[in-house]
């Protein structure tokens, strides 16, 4: 009987209350202090009202008006804990059931209800810095399988729902990514471009991003997982043959036994003991549970398949989502800001205006500006004010002279797929892309090689060898590898 069908239908009436975020809180509170609890037996119902008046009088809630709840009771600060206790009760969250010892009702919580009150912790908790979905964690299980001596399947079992969970997380990433995508593409300032690069930095995604690439990274325990996951596999076939090997010899000399009886022509004919028929069973349980741990292990193997492609292609997400922000901003610096910035476009009418003078001098007759502005340093802080305020003057926006500083602000573009392509047509021999000490004679070849070399690692085929050689070091003094990449 699954737990959905135990939830009785009062249990969502608390999503349909107007005081919604109070019961969670209550619920939360309670659940906490339960685990916190000296006492065993659990808490009263006079401890639980104990602990909701201390969070009614921690939240703000206007009492100068009357406050009906949805039953038509009204709620005081003083009741008001004895009426959510006893909705909470009657609608299934909290089960009240009595205790001689105490002499009190105490209260607990249905296995159903404690999975809503874990989901209302995280929601309303801010710390996500620990996540459950951890690459960690996963070769944590693995590796307590493989020291464990009696080869508990229920580790691998734990083991694979955290894979699971993992390869959920980083397919809600790219989900999440996409948004943002959609977000950047819709921006047409510098504010709005940075707003959305600050909700994508201080998002939840991305502060379990940044786990997975430092403390939790996956690079560094990939190879380890999958040295764990070879490991157990051959240790289990190794123990499932050991165990067939055993069933097989007591089955043999049971058999021998039983036809020693029949040719000496015993009294009665000499049966398998039932010490040996438990044996058997056991021998043939240890088998079913070998069999059944290198399924869960091939299943672990085959999520953390699909875990490292969504993770490169996460951060390959990343990447074409950084390379759009700085395209966006180069088109805004060029062409948009013009459009957008009402005063860019002042300044521009103003600068063809022949009638410039007038428009400024009404201009700061209507802003009602007494002095101008003069900027505040460390020095200046400590200094007396001047009697002398001297009257604000409007001036026109003179043109930059050279545009040398706008030149070295914008972003400057990368290589463009056909030169990367065209390089690398250059040093092929053979179908072969091969690197010689005369392949980089200036810092553009030195950079090209680089991106081929990085299309060649992140974007590996199947078919695709890639040697690495001896290093050189050309004329100019640029140093690199031999390459080798054939298809």
């Amino acid at each position: 009987m699954n737990l959905i069908s135990k939830i009785p239908k009062e249990f969502y009436k608390l999503f349909a209350s107007k005081y919604m975020d109070y019961y969670q809180q209550f619920l939360i509170a309670v659940y906490e202090e339960s685990g916190r609890s000296y006492s065993l037996l659990g808490l009263t119902e006079m401890e639980c009202r104990s602990i909701m008046n201390e969070r009614i009088a921690a939240q703000t809630l206007d009492w100068s008006e009357e406050q009906f709840d949805e039953e038509g009771e009204l709620l005081t600060r003083a009741n008001m804990a004895s009426i959510c206790l006893k909705h909470l009760e009657d609608w299934g969250w909290l089960r009240r059931d009595y205790d001689e010892t105490l002499d009190s009702y105490v209260v607990s919580f249905p296995e159903y209800s404690q999975m809503f009150v874990e989901l209302f912790v995280r929601l309303h908790s801010e710390d996500q810095t620990r996540e459950r979905e951890s690459v960690l964690a996963v070769y944590s299980y693995l590796y307590t399988y493989s020291s464990d001596k009696e080869k508990n399947n229920e580790i691998l079992k734990s083991a694979l729902q955290t894979s699971r969970s993992l390869l959920q997380m980083l397919a809600n990433m790219q989900e999440g990514m996409r948004g943002y995508f959609d977000e950047l593409s819709r921006q047409r300032s510098f504010l709005g471009i940075q707003e959305v690069l600050v909700k994508e930095i201080n998002n939840s995604d991305s502060r379990k991003y940044a786990i997975l690439t430092t403390t939790d990274s996956f690079y560094r325990y990939k190879e380890a997982v999958k040295e764990l996951i070879d490991q157990n596999l051959s240790e289990n076939e190794a123990r499932k043959q050991e165990f067939l090997d055993r069933k097989e010899q007591l089955q043999r000399q049971t058999e021998e036994e039983t036809g020693e009886a029949e040719a000496g022509r015993a009294a009665e004919q000499k049966l398998p003991t039932a010490g040996t028929v438990m044996q058997l069973r056991k021998l043939e349980r240890a088998v079913e549970l070998c069999e059944e741990a290198m399924d869960i292990i091939c299943l672990i193997e085959r999520q953390f398949d699909a875990i490292e492609r969504r993770y490169n292609k996460l951060i390959e997400q990343k990447t074409v989502f950084a390379s759009r922000a700085a395209a966006r901003i180069r088109y805004i610096l060029m062409e948009g800001a013009m459009e957008e910035d009402r005063t860019a476009v002042l300044v521009k009418l103003l600068n063809q205006s022949e009638k410039q003078e007038e428009i400024l001098e009404e201009l700061g007759k209507r802003m009602k500006i007494t002095g101008r502005y003069r900027i505040v340093t460390d020095q200046s802080l400590y200094r007396k004010k001047s009697g002398e305020r001297t009257e604000f003057q409007p001036q026109a926006v003179r043109r930059a002279d050279t545009e040398e500083e706008l030149d070295e602000f914008i972003l400057k573009p990368l290589y463009t797929r056909q030169e990367i392509e065209a390089f690398r047509r250059k040093n092929e021999q053979n179908g072969v892309f091969t690197v010689t000490a005369d392949t980089v004679r200036s810092v553009e070849d030195l950079e090209k090689l680089f991106f081929v070399w990085q299309d060649a690692v992140e974007l590996a085929e199947s078919g695709r060898e890639i040697t690495i050689g001896q290093e050189f070091e050309s004329r100019e003094g640029y140093r690199f590898s031999e390459l080798k990449i054939k298809e």
